[in-house]
């Protein structure tokens, strides 16, 4: 059902959203069901449809972002479901710079003329108003991913709406604790729970959130069709993660500013994204790709992987995968700040940085990983 208004700040709602109803001997928390059916003549009939553990989640992912939830069993199959929504031949505004599946997805689907895509750059709102003339959908994400550009939202969509688009964003970088684009007037928001809602890189899951309870059914009934239904285990992490999520994205934000503050500076780094808020910047390594490499290969308190949102802090340079965007330089690496301590975390980034070139020198050249990252 669609969520109401509600007085309650972030930090109170992570904690008490989707719990289950209060009464004696009652759980705090919601209990994993592991059933894939249920007694005939209730409201339950099936799991890939509903399911307890997966409307507990779905509760609380509502209220955080002022709409209605549908959990799936990954982000990319959330995203599918809303390429899904696009009417045949449709045209759809996006990013030049996005989550690689999602971008690759949108080539691929143009590519077979199951819709038309127009690329524009997320932080120009005169060329996204013009891209939207006889769109179907604008999807954005901001902060975009890896480039850290920023969207206009509110004019971006006034514009998409105008133009008789409906608009969905990726909410995964800023979360519900930074963001509410729905509150903006976009009609709908994915996140990877994987990442930042889930926060503890132990499980995998998208959500779709939407604004209309009509669109709301309509995906849905995607989730079903599609068999794109979350664990009921999963959906437990997932509301545990989300329990502590405001206080997390606190500590990480604030060691951001921090970090990037600091790099600015420093003089193997030739460039600093960051927006000025949320958990993720990225930098762009001075020598390119193999020193880009021997910094990610260097750390020690960092973790050199794909993903991101999870306590522990990680890297990569994103050009490892050969599907990302070739917008994005060679030699950038991204940063997804955990809870570490700060001096901690800028001790090990500063030591690589500054061993990176010598170490490049005696390594093999960059690899390439298998697919597209997260």
């Amino acid at each position: 059902m669609p969520q109401d208004d509600h007085p309650l700040s972030i930090e109170t709602l992570v904690v008490s959203a989707g719990r289950p109803p209060v009464g004696p001997d009652q759980p705090l928390n919601a209990p994993i069901v592991p059933a894939s059916a249920f007694h005939a003549g209730g409201s339950l009939e099936y799991a890939r449809e509903e399911s307890p553990t997966t409307s507990a989640l779905e509760q609380a992912i509502g209220l955080l972002e002022h709409g209605t939830a549908t959990a799936f069993s990954s982000g990319m199959a959330a995203a599918n479901a809303a390429m899904d929504l696009i009417p045949p031949g449709g045209v759809v505004v996006a990013p030049s710079a996005a989550y690689t599946g999602v971008a690759v997805r949108l080539r691929e689907l143009d590519a077979i003329g199951r819709i038309r895509l127009r690329i524009v750059e997320a932080d120009d709102t005169e060329a996204i108003t013009t891209a939207c003339e006889g769109a179907a959908l604008l999807w954005l994400e901001s902060p975009t991913n890896p480039l850290l550009q920023v969207a206009d939202l509110p004019a971006c969509i006034a514009a998409a709406h105008s133009a008789g688009a409906l608009v969905l964003v990726d909410n995964t970088f800023a979360t519900p604790v930074l963001q509410n684009p729905l509150a903006l007037g976009a009609d709908l928001v994915l996140h990877s729970v994987t990442k930042a809602l889930g926060g503890h890189s132990d499980l995998m899951m998208g959500a779709l959130v939407a604004a209309d309870p009509d669109l709301a059914e309509r995906v849905r009934i995607r989730r079903v069709l599609l068999g794109a239904a979350p664990s009921a285990f999963d959906c437990f992490l997932a509301l545990r993660g989300i329990r502590t999520l405001a206080i997390r994205v606190e500590r990480a934000q604030d060691s951001a500013r921090e970090i990037t503050r600091r790099l600015e500076a420093h003089p193997m780094v030739e460039r600093v994204r960051y927006p000025g808020f949320g958990t993720i910047a990225a930098i762009d390594v001075a020598g390119g790709a193999a020193v880009a490499e021997a910094v990610c290969g260097a750390v020690v308190v960092w973790t050199h992987a794909t993903s991101l949102g999870g306590v522990e802090s990680l890297l990569e340079r994103r050009r490892r995968w050969p599907l990302e965007s070739t917008t994005v330089p060679e030699g950038l690496v991204r940063l997804s700040f955990g809870i570490e301590a700060v001096e901690d975390l800028w001790s090990d980034l500063d030591s690589a940085l500054t061993g990176a070139p010598a170490a490049a020198a005696s390594a093999p050249g960059p690899r390439r990983a298998p697919s597209g990252g997260a």
